[in-house]
């Protein structure tokens, strides 16, 4: 998968949310969204 750089289009996604349901990319479509995420946070250490 290429890198993407700041300013560049989000591919689109889902992820599981933390109630079991599933949050798309798409659901926020006109909207602002900032995309954060911890890389180490599901890993021993």
């Amino acid at each position: 998968m290429a890198l993407i750089s700041v300013g560049d289009q989000a591919p689109a996604f889902s992820l599981p949310n933390q109630d079991g349901g599933s949050v798309s990319l798409s659901d926020y479509a006109g909207k602002y969204v900032l995309i954060w995420w911890y890389p180490k946070a599901d890993t021993p250490g």
